[in-house]
Order: structure tokens, then sequence, then C-alpha cells
């Protein structure tokens, strides 16, 4: 063998002759032939020696040396003194390798040249031959330094590494009694070079009472020195890259002192799983940081350290809760102490022991903190009453030997069989688990029979989940806030032009009769409406009309106004309720009469001086009535007599320019067009706007030339109200809804997420808060675009119903309630005709948003009128709980009652009910979930990045983020994934 090919394998051994064979033999399989493996004895007293003797005598490869009892570190320096080949594996004598470790090792050091080590993934194998989850190191392979500075994630025997880097870092530091590879690594990583990550469990590390042997103690020492070391320069190290010559960078993940106290909880978890007291310091415990991510961290650093004392892999631990439970929870309640937070304590708790149930098969009850793990047969479901320390179930459903079901449930009482009804009917239908058709006959049939013992059952347990719940219902509606006196809600004013009902379905006067059976149907005396009547008057001929009609008067808003310029005035309209109105306004007014006429099906009176007729010729059915009509109003006028119209510009007619979203058949350019398609009919002059057109026609007399019209362009100068606004679409349309509604079906409906409209606030939640010229954007485009706002009741009807979404519906919704929801967001949602759901924070309504003080000052919250106000105009509001916390940090009472106490406050001041709900900072489980459907809520959104589907679990429902960091075209982007 040349160097190049040789793999030099370094075996420490001191009293090893229960383990050391099985190493040895790990190495005669190996599929790569070309190793030499240096086993040296450090002072053994047992059989050790001879059984080395005889794999040496057996197979040349193996070679003995003596080492003169100082260790492990100067046993291993031995070895590499005397190592032939160029790359070496430091494998203790109680560990092994898988077959192919060596193969696959140095091909992939092979295929990377530049490489100074590979490491592969290895396990811990337990004293009954269990194996835990495989340990993964990719981290490693990213950044070296800065991974082995917080921490060692290899075993000793899960890299192969080049001599020369170890060499080159003066091999082990034998002052070190433990953590002795880590601190070899960490200096090799210093110098630079790649690490590779062989994504393969390769290696097995043998738990024994021998590898326990180190003191935890002296281990917390070593380890704090390493760390020490990989955080500042190190002189050990000759010749560092300068980007690591002064050790790693705080900003990388966890700094100095953070990683100190991870390797210190994890040292002080092994002493739990040793059944040892673990005495942590409460100033190393501060430095673990609190992050979203925390809980999740601490639990895994303490599930492997428990391991580890314990001896045991995941999966058996939770059945030896007794032996290390009272001590781990002793040590998370110190760090919440530490933290001045026992509500994160709590949820590290929480996650700890759900760690720990996922990886039991809940072959018996498990008795936790906190937590009961059950696995309950639907065939024979439980009753009991849990320890009053338990206030969560961790449920295997089953079916006799198969599981149906994964369900983690908040618990506030006794469990009766109404409680496994409820669950087992409601939300393993929102899982969409089939349930056997045999349990739903034997529990749900005959329900009357079912609901009274169901009923009996709760009255007679008064501790019983159920029961309790309605309690505390119950308590917080006695407690909600009435509705000030002052809060009451918008009636909203105003109609469409394109009216709901269909004249062909029940025939136009009984259309219009039910049209005015509401007083000032379009608000006609508006800024808006009245500075277009008076562009009309202004079109009126210089001479007098003598004779003089007025086609549609409506309720004589305009009559009034024309009667004074004219001889003699006729008030027509379809509807008697209309004319009824009219005559009112007119009263005293002597020149004017009042006729009820139908201008289509109707003779109109003869040799008029003056017809005018305005808004009214969008209802006619089609062009071709349309053209009739026309017709008869020419024939109605004496030669040299004028008619004068008003009409708005329709998308329909020209869908690439400014004009209103009517489902009328045509508007203002195809009258105009029409009119002017007759010989007797010319147009004079003509006053045009971005929203209607003003004209004034003449009949010519016989051989009269028709004359140049007269175009004026003006603006509309006057305020739009918002429920005619709501109607106009800027620049035209790309696709209309009513084009969309008819042609396009789809599967699922984006959600968006908002929190902020505005422009100043915390740096730090920028993220959070949408500039308003670019929230107005992005409201055009959507309507530009086809598309139209659901709520959470209509998404529920469809997902519930399994029906496709109709057109181009979404969702927008509001996190907190800011008040610049009201000032900015709800005025560019109703000029564009869109709605939004607001999620309110009831407890701190009218205040601030406390939750964003780290950030700097928090932003106001609407208050109670300002919500009613918007209730009133068609806002949507649902539950972003009471006190805006973070669900997984509260028990199960303390969450079940801000559940209810949101709900029962938002239904008590909007007079309606409440079934929305979005989890606060998208802090949703299964808990949450369950205990907010027995709390009333029927849609639950988290914060899951895309669009919610017919197949999703209403409670579970996704959103997607819109950003203040992002532009039109990143909005735009996501939302065309979806058409």
């Amino acid at each position: 063998m040349t160097a190049t090919s040789l793999t030099s394998i370094v075996i420490p051994a001191r009293d090893a002759e229960k383990t050391i064979p099985r190493t040895l033999e790990s190495l005669l399989a190996q599929t790569d032939p070309e190793w030499e493996a240096l086993i040296v004895d450090d002072g053994s007293l047992d059989a050790t020696p001879a059984i080395v003797a005889g794999y040496t005598a057996r197979d040349a490869r193996f070679i003995a040396l003596q080492s003169d009892g100082r260790g492990v570190s100067a046993a291993r320096n031995v070895g590499l003194s005397s190592a032939s080949g160029e790359r070496l594996l430091f494998l203790d004598s109680d560990d092994w390798i898988d077959e192919q470790f060596l193969a696959k090792m140095n091909a992939a050091l092979d295929e990377n040249p530049s490489a100074i080590a590979a490491c592969c993934d290895h396990c811990r194998v337990m004293p009954d031959g269990d194996q835990t989850p495989r340990y993964s190191n990719a981290s490693v392979a990213i950044n070296p330094l800065e991974a082995f500075a917080r921490s060692c994630p290899v075993a000793v025997h899960s890299v192969l590494v080049k001599k020369s880097a170890v060499l080159g870092v003066g091999g082990f530091e034998t002052s070190l009694r433990t953590c002795e590879e880590w601190d070899l690594w960490q200096r090799i990583a210093r110098t630079g070079g790649g690490w590779i990550h062989v994504d393969e469990l390769l290696s097995y590390y043998r738990a024994n009472e021998h590898s326990l042997s180190k003191d935890v103690r002296q281990m917390l020492v070593d380890g704090n020195v390493v760390i020490a070391r990989g955080f500042s320069t190190d002189e050990r190290v000759k010749n560092p890259v300068p980007a690591h010559k002064n050790g790693a960078c705080a900003a990388h993940g966890r700094p100095q002192a953070a990683a100190h106290a991870y390797f210190a909880l994890w040292c002080w978890g092994i002493e739990c799983g040793r059944e040892n007291a673990s005495h942590p310091s409460r100033n190393v415990l501060a430095d673990i940081p609190q992050s979203v991510t925390s809980a999740d961290q601490i639990a895994f650093c303490l599930l492997d350290a428990i391991a580890v004392g314990a001896r045991a892999t995941p999966a058996k631990l939770a059945s030896r809760w007794a032996q290390f439970g009272a001590h781990v929870t002793e040590l998370i309640t110190a760090i919440g102490q530490a933290w001045n937070d026992p509500a994160e304590a709590r949820k590290v708790q929480y996650r700890f022991e759900r760690m720990l149930l996922d990886y039991d098969d809940l072959s018996a009850p498990r008795e936790l903190a906190l937590t009961l793990g059950l696995r309950v047969d639907l065939r024979q479901l439980p009753e009991f009453s849990p320890p009053n320390h338990v206030d969560r179930l961790y449920i295997y459903v089953s079916d006799g030997p198969e599981v149906l079901a994964l369900v983690d449930v908040g618990l506030l009482g006794a469990v009766d069989l109404g409680f496994w009804t409820k669950l087992v009917h409601e939300h393993l239908a929102h899982l969409h688990i089939r349930v056997p058709q045999d349990w739903r006959s034997r529990n749900l049939g005959r329900p009357a029979g079912l609901m009274r013992r169901v009923r009996r059952l709760g009255r007679s347990n008064a501790d019983s989940h159920r029961h309790r719940l309605r309690v505390l219902r119950d308590s917080v509606g006695s407690k909600a806030k009435p509705r000030p006196a002052s809060s009451l809600p918008v009636s909203r004013r105003g109609e469409s032009h394109a009216v709901g009902e269909s004249q062909c379905d029940i025939g136009r006067e009984l259309f219009w009769e039910r049209f005015f059976q509401k007083e000032d149907p379009w608000n006609y005396c508006s800024p808006y409406e009245q500075e277009k009547y008076r562009r009309q008057l202004d079109l009126l001929p210089a001479e007098p009309a003598e004779r003089a009609i007025e086609l549609a008067c409506a309720e004589g808003h305009f009559s009034r106004q024309l009667a004074p310029q004219v001889g003699h005035l006729l008030a027509s309209d379809i509807s008697p309720t209309a004319l009824k109105r009219a005559r009112r306004r007119c009263n005293g007014i002597r020149n004017v009469d009042f006729l009820k006429l139908d201008l289509s099906a109707d003779r109109l009176p003869e040799a008029m001086d003056l017809i005018c007729c305005s808004e009214v010729l969008y209802y006619l059915d089609d062009e071709a009535e349309l053209a009739l009509v026309v017709q008869k109003i020419a024939e109605a006028l004496r030669p040299g007599g004028h008619l004068i119209t008003a009409h708005s510009f329709v998308l329909k007619d020209e869908k690439s320019r400014t004009g209103f979203d009517w489902e009328n058949s045509y508007g203002a350019e195809t009258i105009a067009r029409v009119m002017m398609q007759r010989s007797d009919l010319a147009l004079e002059a003509s006053i045009q706007t971005e929203l209607y057109r003003v004209d004034r026609y003449r009949r010519p007399k016989p051989g009269e030339a028709a004359p140049d019209p007269l175009v004026t362009t003006t603006q509309i100068r006057a305020p739009i109200e918002r429920e005619v606004a709501r109607f106009i679409v800027r620049n035209g349309a790309v696709r209309r809804r009513s084009e969309v509604l008819q042609s396009e079906r789809r599967p699922h409906v984006p959600v968006l997420m908002y929190h902020r409209i505005a422009t100043d606030g915390p740096e730090g939640l920028g993220r959070y808060r949408v500039d308003p010229d670019t929230f107005a954007e992005q409201m055009l485009w959507l309507r530009r675009n086809g598309y139209h706002t659901i709520n959470s009741e209509q998404l529920a009807w469809f997902v519930a119903n399994d029906y496709p979404f109709e057109g181009r519906p979404l969702l927008i919704t509001f996190d907190d309630g800011y008040e610049d929801f009201a000032e900015q967001a709800w005025p560019i949602l109703k000029a564009n005709d869109l709605s939004a759901e607001v999620f309110i924070v009831t407890d701190l309504v009218g205040g601030q948003a406390e939750w964003d003080r780290p950030f700097g000052t928090p932003a106001p919250l609407m208050d109670v009128d300002k919500i009613v106000a918007l209730a009133g105009e068609g806002a949507m509001f649902g539950s972003h709980l009471a006190r805006h916390p973070r669900s997984d940090r509260l028990s199960s009472s303390e969450l079940a009652e801000e559940l209810l106490r949101s709900r029962v406050q938002l239904e008590t001041w909007l007079g309606r009910p409440t079934t929305s709900l979005a989890a606060p900072f998208g802090c949703t489980d299964q808990r949450f979930r369950i205990l907010a459907a027995e709390c009333g809520y029927k849609a639950i959104f988290n914060t899951v990045d895309r669009a919610a589907g017919l197949t999703d679990n209403l409670l579970d429902l996704p959103r997607i983020e819109v950003r203040g960091d992002r532009n039109l075209k990143a909005f735009v982007h996501c939302l065309e994934q979806y058409q």
C-alpha cells in the first residue's frame, strides 16, 4: 500500500475487553481493505492486550502500540505518531463503523481534493441494543469554525481527516480530560479548508457505563474552555486563515455566552437523566437567548442529554418519567426564573413533553408534568378525571390496532363520553379522518337518546371539561363591556346602477317600484350628482323651451331645477312611488305636471321643444331596444327642438378606459353612437369628463345642415361618494369581474395578511408596514384584474361544501386592528369595491399595540366606535385573542379564557356572531385549534405562506403575508401563480 491509498485508524484502548472485538470486527468488514489499525493500549488491566494480540496475529493490518496511561488524548497522539496513511480515523474501543464507512468517506474526499475532512452521521447504541435517531451534522460543512466554536456536532469516529491537518495543529491537547476531540476539530477548522458532509449513517457510538464514567462537572469545565477558545485567538494554531484569526463571529448564531449556556444545559440534562439534581446556575441560564425557536432548541438539547444520562433511546424516556421528570421540570422552571418569564418556561415544558411523547408508542398511559399521553380505542372510550397538574391530552386515536389520528387536546377537567363524541365527530372530520361506520352507528345513532345521556353526564359532573368550559363562557359573558351609546352602526347609503334583480325576471314597472321602496336610492343631493345636474343646465339652448319633458324624472331633484328654465315641464317616470315623491318635492311649482310613462312601451308626447333624458337609457334591454327608443325620442321633438342626455362611461363599452364596472348592457359611448347614427339628431355640444358625458342634440329643420359639435373636456370637481366610487375602475380593466365569474373556477383562494398601512413606524417592524400609496396600487391592480373579496364565512362555506371558488375571489385580512386601518386602508378598499376582515385584540381596543413596544413607540389601535362604524359599512371583524399572547405559552384554562373573552366581547360590540380567529404571531397548534372550535370559532387562520384550498382544514387556514419591503411586481407575482 502507498500512503495516499492507506487510511490509518487510531484506536485508544483501556480495559476494553467487552467492547473492542466489535470495534475491530467492523474494520475487518470494510469493503475498502486499504487500512491500518493502530491499537494503543493505555494501561489495561483486563484481557484487552490478549484480545488485541489475537487480532494482530490474525491480520497484519492490526498494529499494537503502548501508551503510558496518561489518558485518551496522549494515547491517540501515540497512534498519530506511528500512522503511515495520509488520512486518519480516530475510533474508540467501544464504538464501530459501518462496513461502507471507509469506501464512502474516502470517495468523498477523493472527489473533493481541497477538503481537509469528511464527516458522516452517527447514532448512539444503548445497552439494550436500541439505536437513537441519527445525528446529522450538515452545519459543519457550511461553516466549520462557526459550528465547532459553539458545539461539537460530530462523533470522533464520524470524521475522516487528513493527517497533515491534525499534525499541523499539534494533535490532541493532553491537558483536557474531556472534550479533546472538539478542541481538535475547532483548531483544524481555524486553519481553513472545506469539510464535506456525507449524508449517511455510518458511525455507531456505544452508550455504556464506561462511556458515562466522565465527570459531567469536568466536562462542563473543559467544554467552556473550548468554547472560550473558539471565540478568541488561539496561539496553538500557527497559521489560521485571516478570517478565523480572532475566532468565531458572535453575530453568527449563538454568541459565546449562549454557547456556554447551551453546553451547560446539556451537561445538567445528563445529570437529570442519571436521576441527579442538576443545580444549575441562574446566571448561566439567563444567557440562553429567548426567541421564537428557543423552546424547540432547549427541548431538543434536554432530550438528547437525558437520553445520554439515562442510557435510553427517546422512545423509552416517557415510560421512565418517574426517574428524571421532577429533575428536568425543576431545570425548566429554573430557566423561566432566570428569564423572569414563567410562561415561556411552560412553553418549554409543553414542547419537551410533546417531544417525549412523539417518540413513544403510548402502549401504556404516560403521565408527565403537564401532559397525559394515551392510546384511545374507539371501541372502548375511557371516562376519567386527570390529575390536577395535567391540562393537556396527547392521544393516539385508534380503531383496534390501527391508529387513525394523533390528537393534542387542551383539557379543563374530567373526560366523559360527550368529550370523545365531540372530538371524534367534529375534529377528526376537520382532519379528513375516516371514522369507521360501525362507530358512527354505535355512538351517533339514536341521537335523541345519546344527547340525553351526554346532557345527563354533563350535569352530573361539575368537574367535567365541557361543564367547566360552559361556566367559563358564562363568566366572561357577564364581564363583557357593553357597546358605548355613541357607537351606532353606519347605514350603507346608495346603490349601484347595476341593481340586483333583473327587469326580465319581474317586469320593468315592478322592478322600479321595488327599487324606489328606499327613498333617494342614488343620493341625488350628493355634490357629484348636483354637479352633473348643473352641467346639464349649462347645455340648455339659449332660447328657452316652451314645451319640455323629462324622461325618468325619478324623485324630481332635477325637475325642480329645470322647471324655472322652461315654459312648461312634463316630468315622467315609470314608478308611481317615484312620481309621488317628485310631486311632493315640486309642490308649489305651477309649470310642472307629472305623467306615469314607460319610455320604451308608451307613446311620447309630440312636438316637444326640449327632451331631457339622463341616467336611464342604460336600463333598456339591449342595443336594438335602445335604437327604437332613440327613434321615438327623435320623432317626439319638433324640428329645431333639442335633446339633453347625460350618461356615464361603462367598461362594457370600452374596457381600456376609466369607467363604471356596471352590469348594464352598454354605457355612454354606445348611447352616443346610436344617436349620432340618426340623421334626425345632430350633436351640437358635449361636456365630457373622465366618468360621464353630457350631450345636447338638435333635430335639424328640413334642409338645415348639421352643426360642428362643440366638445368641452372638464374635470370632476365634486367629491365622489364612496358608494359611487367603488364601481369606478381607473385606467380601465384587464378583466372584468363578471367575465371571470362566468369563466373561471378554481380550488383555492388567496388570503392576504396585512398589519399596518402607514409610512412611519419602528424600523424593526418595516416588513409589517405597507405604504398607503403602495397599498392603493395593489388594490387598484386587484380591481382592474377582476378580483372580488369574500369574507371568512363565505370561505368556510366553499370549503365545507367542497365547492369550487367562482371567478377570482380573495380574502383580505388585517391583524391587530391598528387605527390606520380606518384612516388609510378602508377608504382605499372601498374606493376599489373591496372589503376586509380585521382581527381585533379586544382588551387593548382604543389603546396601543403593546406587543410592538420592544421595537419603539407602539401604534394606536382602533376604538370601539370606529370598529362598530366600520362594521356598519361592511367591514368584518374576528378575534386576535384578548391580549395578543403567544398561545403556546398559556395553560389550557388560560387559553380557553382568552378565546372566549375575545369572542364574547366582539359579539357584544357588534351584535352578530364572531366565528373567525387569527392566532397572534401565527402561533397555532392542534390544542389551540381544537379548543378554539370548542369555544365557537369556525375559521382559524395561520401564517403559512400559501393560498387556502378546498382540501384545507377550516381550523388551520393559510395566509399570504403582504410585506412592506416588497414592490407591486412581487405582489402581482404572488397572486398570478394562483390564477
